[in-house]
């Protein structure tokens, strides 16, 4: 059975110098944070690639944000179905028990599961196809996705436009469960999408009407 091994020391470096100075700048908000509880007003579903950094993104602080990270930022359809799903009990625990106020979906420009979803859906990625394949099975989700893009003839553009069905899709999917519609429905939560491109910094707003997305 393999062992964990110690942290590389690249790591320990940086911990001892956040110890320092972030945290003993901030020691009474840290410890405030411990003993009261985390009550974020917002929950944020994105993508696990480490270019997307979304506090820095967002200006946020240590209890701004409850962070979620999956490949390609997908929230699947409710499915009760007694089985473990982690984003689903993220986003539960988000709404039902921290109660947050606005839940937003976060894609980005150059995503690697998007375009891994894109290859399995056009039958050139035999590894993805397999029933085996953990991130196939879960960029399954994307597919209606991806039928919606197949009439664009451009490669790069129909890239693109598959990563803001990512988002869309995970939106719509929130929208079918329960929880949510009742906490909508009680303007208790607010939804939104988001996309973020990497190279130029800039980050779009996906419309009202679920599609199509604008500049913040």
């Amino acid at each position: 059975m393999p062992l964990a091994r110690p942290l590389p020391s690249f790591l320990v470096n940086r911990y001892h110098g956040w110890r320092a100075t972030t945290y003993v700048e901030n020691k009474s908000w840290f410890r405030r944070l411990a003993k009261d509880g985390q009550r974020p007003p917002m929950m944020v579903i994105a993508c696990c690639d480490s270019r997307v950094n979304v506090t820095t993104v967002f200006g946020a602080q240590s209890g701004d944000i409850f962070l979620h990270r999956n490949i390609a930022n997908l929230v699947p359809p409710y499915a009760p179905d007694g089985d473990p799903h982690g984003t689903s009990a993220a986003v539960e625990y988000a709404v039902r028990v921290l109660k947050v106020s606005h839940l937003i979906v976060m894609g980005h420009s150059d995503c690697g599961g998007v375009q891994g979803c894109h290859d399995m859906c056009a039958g050139t990625s035999e590894e993805l196809q397999q029933p085996t394949s953990f991130i196939g099975r879960w960029l399954e989700i994307l597919r209606p996705g991806y039928e919606r893009v197949t009439h664009i003839e451009d490669p790069q553009e129909r890239l693109r436009a598959l990563e803001k069905e990512a988002i869309a899709t995970s939106i719509d999917n929130l929208s079918g469960f329960p929880f949510i519609t009742e906490a909508i429905e009680n303007e208790d939560l607010q939804l939104h999408g988001v996309f973020f491109n990497i190279s130029e910094g800039e980050l779009e707003v996906l419309a009202e009407t679920g599609r199509g997305f604008a500049p913040v």
